[in-house]
């Protein structure tokens, strides 16, 4: 944090608000919502559409559930800061229940926003994620700084972006809101409710439906005689029928086709997937193309979470960290390998691989596996030859020949 941010921290929202370009006006009219609590349509499509929930009840689940570590150049570091963001960011909710919010907020509306109250240092005390729908990034006139506009209960509070977390789908050039995907969605939606709707009467309709023939011996008066008894056989849905000689009673078939339905879920879900860059996988559609899990959580890792994550970390390194902290070499980092350890095949042939090329030691690759470190040998890098620590003189290890002699250790 800055000198001028500190002085912001410090400052009264009364003089926030005079800092601020004043009637500043956007395509959105808040006036309609102060007092009022907010139902809006990312909330109305998220209840009523099952393929989006999923998508965006995954990408939350998934994002809040990564461990999120604090790092001092590779070296895990946990104190009394990382404690109370972690656990105590405010008095409801824990870091991981802020994450899973402001990621739904993101996947609905197209931006998450969390705000960071300081202590009278500017140092981390709390944070807060808003509802998106009442806060509106502005530019402020002279400096063109970023603030954000908030709407509370019928009042206007500005806030300067470095105390307001913010992440967002993709904007257009010149715009600081994220574009919502269900408003990008909204075509696909209608068409697909029409469906349904169109659907289910046809489903509601269907009926089951009789032919009668008569001989030509069967006159008019025995004829409306058969109808009235078939009538009441009908209504009364069921009971004794008596079929007379020359009638005779067929079904008539109609059976409801689901195949266009079917056909126009399909687009749909792909449309969302597309819409969510996840795998149409995640929608129950074919799997065919992916050949093992891992390649397909490769995918959806390195296509989907990476960008998402990526975000969230530059976002807290640059507004929860101090600028002394992150020039020590300190940074906040998700941790996606729980997501590429694939199958138990899989992770040992990646853990022999490590250990045995150098690169990882045993500790490591129990702690992966969430095992406690046996420290001594198995804290250190070893390399094959067959298996020897690195720092070994290469003179007491064994030779390739067979026999008991040592290497003779060159001058």
């Amino acid at each position: 944090m800055n000198r001028f941010q500190k002085i912001i921290n410090r400052m009264t929202p009364r003089f926030i608000r005079q800092s601020v370009i004043k009637n500043y006006q956007t395509n959105s009219n808040f006036k309609q919502w102060f007092g009022k609590t907010f139902f809006g349509i990312e909330n109305s499509t998220l209840e009523t559409n099952e393929n989006i929930f999923s998508v965006v009840s995954r990408l939350a689940n998934t994002v809040s559930s990564l461990p999120f570590k604090k790092y001092l150049s590779y070296e895990q570091q946990f104190d009394e800061s990382m404690d109370k963001l972690m656990y105590w960011p405010n008095n409801n909710q824990t870091l991981d229940q802020i994450f899973n919010v402001m990621e739904v907020s993101r996947n609905t509306n197209g931006n998450g926003y969390a705000l960071i109250f300081r202590d009278i240092r500017g140092l981390f005390e709390q944070l807060v994620p808003f509802n998106p729908n009442y806060v509106e990034p502005v530019l402020e006139e002279t400096t063109n700084e970023l603030w954000y506009r908030v709407n509370n209960n019928g009042k206007t509070y500005f806030f300067h972006n470095s105390d307001m977390i913010h992440v967002r789908h993709i904007a257009g050039n010149g715009n600081w809101k994220g574009i919502s995907p269900i408003a990008v969605l909204k075509n696909s939606n209608d068409f697909d409710k029409a469906v349904r709707t169109f659907s289910l009467k046809e489903m509601e309709s269907i009926r089951d439906s009789f032919i009668l023939k008569y001989d030509t011996s069967v006159d008019d008066g025995k004829k409306q005689a058969i109808i009235d008894n078939f009538k009441m056989f009908y209504e009364e849905n069921g009971g004794i029928l008596i079929q007379e000689p020359g009638v005779t009673i067929e079904e008539m078939k109609r059976n409801f086709v689901a195949t266009d339905m079917k056909i126009t879920e399909g687009i749909t879900r792909d449309r969302i997937a597309n819409v969510y860059n996840v795998p149409s996988i995640f929608l129950n559609s074919d799997s065919s193309s992916f050949s093992s899990n891992e390649q397909l959580m490769q995918l959806f890792v390195n296509m989907t979470l990476t960008p998402i994550v990526k975000q969230y970390e530059r976002e807290f390194n640059k507004k929860i960290l101090l600028k002394n902290e992150r020039v020590k070499g300190y940074y906040f980092k998700f941790n996606l390998m729980g997501l590429l350890r694939g199958d138990s095949d899989a992770r040992q042939k990646f853990y022999h691989g490590g250990i045995r090329d150098g690169w990882m030691v045993p500790d490591e690759a129990r702690m992966l596996e969430e095992m406690p470190p046996r420290g001594g040998k198995a804290s250190e890098l070893w390399i094959s030859g067959d298996m020897y620590p690195q720092d070994m003189d290469p003179s007491l290890r064994k030779s390739n020949n067979g026999s008991n002699r040592d290497v003779v250790k060159e001058d």
